[in-house]
């Protein structure tokens, strides 16, 4: 394999990956992806390397001659019984993997979530991800993030699901938990700019949008914006799995997916700290802007390089 790229993007067909790909490539870098089987619309100017996470045997040959690693996987599709085995064990072979290769720096995509009570699966999971990575002899920076407003993202399309398709929206006081949504494009400046700023390197970072909401107001300014009406029925707290078992039958949303995400209502998912605008200033986009880009047809959420 030619090994003149030095960035790898594990997850490069993921939702974040393929809008991380053309900023980078933007930026003249030198990029590798890691796909799990040969991905024939793979961009122009990426090498590819076939591997999987849960086989570090495979990993080497896509990890050679790399100094930066971006790390952009999770197994939630896998269910709630073995997502978190999965994710532990992925995380353990990259780290293998990595310090056999020499990688100097790896970036992890994270999610907010209050460290001191109780996470939800999903977030407690990505919280021993990133223990793992930083365990590394490598520079972990970990970014946390909240809901990513982008079209293709997991919680950006359940929004857009339960909004545009439901006339009749269970309430309960899960939605009162505070949240602070990020525009897709304000969090690939944050990604993208890790590469580049040294002071980022060994750094833990939230990073959010301009505006903190309940996730009852969210769903209020997204049907604004859509032009959706829908009415709150008040019900006791409903179980995550019956609710990602009725959006998985009826949409094109992954079932276990759904139900670590409805898990994870509870936990307030806010910055406490913005040191990363510091380090990388962005101007954020407003929350109705970011709604209503990722609302646009394929490929106006992605924005533009001033916003990365």
């Amino acid at each position: 394999m030619p090994t003149r790229a030095d960035i790898l993007i594990t997850g490069a067909n993921g939702f974040i990956g393929r809008g991380l790909i053309p900023v980078l490539l933007g930026r003249g870098k030198r990029l590798r992806g890691l796909y799990r089987r040969p991905e024939p619309a793979a961009p122009a100017g990426v090498e590819t390397a076939i591997g999987d996470l849960l086989h570090q045997e495979t990993l080497g040959p896509a990890l050679e001659g790399i100094d930066c690693a971006i790390y952009l996987v999770h197994s939630l599709a896998a269910g709630r019984d073995r997502f978190h085995e999965l994710d532990r064990q992925a995380a353990e072979n990259f780290v293998a993997a990595a310090e056999q290769a020499g990688v100097r720096r790896v970036i992890y995509l994270s999610g907010l979530g209050e460290r001191s009570g109780p996470l939800s699966e999903h977030l407690a999971s990505r919280c021993d991800v990133e223990a793992i990575l930083a365990a590394g002899r490598f520079q972990t920076t970990t970014l946390r993030a909240a809901i990513i407003l982008g079209a293709g993202g997991a919680s950006f399309e359940l929004l857009r699901y339960l909004v545009n398709t439901q006339p009749l929206l269970l309430d309960s006081a899960v939605l009162d938990t505070p949240c602070q949504p990020i525009a897709l494009a304000d969090m690939l400046h944050y990604l993208a700019g890790c590469i580049d700023e040294p002071r980022t390197a060994g750094g833990s970072f939230d990073i959010c949008g301009p505006e903190v909401l309940s996730y009852r107001d969210l769903l209020e300014r997204f049907a604004r914006i859509s032009g959706s009406v829908n009415l709150f029925v008040p019900v006791p707290r409903i179980p995550p799995a019956l609710v990602g078992l009725w959006v998985g039958l009826f949409s094109r949303q992954d079932r276990a997916v759904v139900e670590a995400l409805l898990e994870g209502l509870g936990n307030p998912v806010v910055c406490r700290e913005r040191r990363i605008q510091e380090l990388l200033p962005c101007k954020l986009m407003p929350l109705d802007k970011a709604i209503t880009l990722a609302l646009q047809p394929s490929g106006a959420s992605r924005g533009n390089e001033g916003h990365f």
